[in-house]
């Protein structure tokens, strides 16, 4: 009789833990379930792969570290093409793509609603209609024949006398990549920043003129920018996923993979080559964990910048 108290007590106690919070788990479980099946559990696998030798084919062979020695030390197209291209290519749309954004929410935010909303929205959809728009629009634009418009406006003018491949050039192609990629990146980070200018209290800025500030540029450094860290982090960490994960619009402006003498290459491409092309997935999953450190690593310097003290 002495146990039966103590088990009913229990029972009663998680019966009245489960009525009160069941609800919160249940609308939870949902996103649990995704994240677990399409996040979690593809990272621990390329984890794991990434110490074998896997073609598809044949049962996975544990290498432990070769993959990585193999990438650092004998991988030529990786040091002197891929991870330069990547360093260049998220140096400067990454800080660039983030600081137009964040420019640009602000000038919109200073506008009436229905112009703002209008302006957005421009800003916003060819962050939706890259893949296409890349393909109808950049493509004519760069097209190394006569009828390209950039080669054409540029005959007309007598400026070259020849059309220019501008796809095909390893001259060229980085800085029409970075182009296209600043053109896009207006994305869910852009309205997240501009979401976070809007939010904040007025009062704030005639606080702020009746303590000193003077210039719009004194009330983004002493209000605006402190009143929206959630926001900037937001779009700092969007920009850096977006930024590592680039990979098609080389491949898509250039027409192939890799792209002429790996002047577009980046990482995604260089684990698309080994992965999908070559069916080295053993080593595909050594890159494709990298990526994921200098990604990781990037989002925690962005997380020290704007977390909130």
């Amino acid at each position: 009789m002495q146990t039966a108290k103590p088990q009913s007590s229990f029972m009663s106690s998680l019966k009245k833990w489960w009525m009160k919070e069941a609800s919160a788990y249940g609308f939870i479980s949902g996103y649990a379930l995704m994240f677990l099946i399409f996040i979690a559990i593809p990272v621990a696998v390329a984890i794991l792969l990434s110490f074998t030798f896997f073609d598809t084919i044949q049962p996975p062979r544990f290498l432990a570290l070769k993959n990585y020695i193999t990438l650092l030390t004998q991988d030529d197209i990786f040091m002197r093409y891929v991870l330069p291209n990547t360093i260049q290519f998220a140096v400067i749309v990454g800080p660039g793509g983030y600081l137009l954004a964040f420019i640009l929410a602000w000038m919109l935010a200073q506008l009436p609603k229905v112009p703002r909303t209008i302006f957005a929205l421009i800003l916003y959809s060819p962050s939706m209609t890259a893949g296409v728009a890349m393909t109808v629009v950049w493509q004519a634009l760069f097209s190394g024949d006569q009828t390209g418009y950039l080669n054409s406006f540029l005959l007309s003018l007598n400026l070259i006398q020849e059309p220019i491949q501008w796809l095909q050039s390893p001259q060229y192609l980085m800085p029409i990549m970075i182009i296209v990629t600043l053109w896009s990146s207006m994305g869910v980070g852009f309205l997240a920043m501009l979401a976070g200018i809007l939010e904040i209290n007025p009062e704030l800025y005639e606080a702020g003129s009746i303590d000193g500030i003077r210039n719009r540029f004194q009330e983004i450094i002493y209000i605006t920018i402190p009143s929206m860290k959630p926001q900037m982090l937001f779009g700092a960490v969007m920009a850096i996923v977006a930024t590592f994960q680039a990979g098609a619009i080389g491949v898509t402006l250039s027409g192939s993979n890799p792209t002429p003498q790996y002047a577009g290459q980046l990482i995604v491409n260089h684990i698309e080559d080994y992965g999908f092309l070559r069916y080295e997935m053993g080593y595909a999953a050594a890159v494709s964990v990298v990526l994921l450190l200098m990604v990781w690593f990037f989002a925690r310097v962005a997380n020290r910048l704007f977390r909130e003290d």
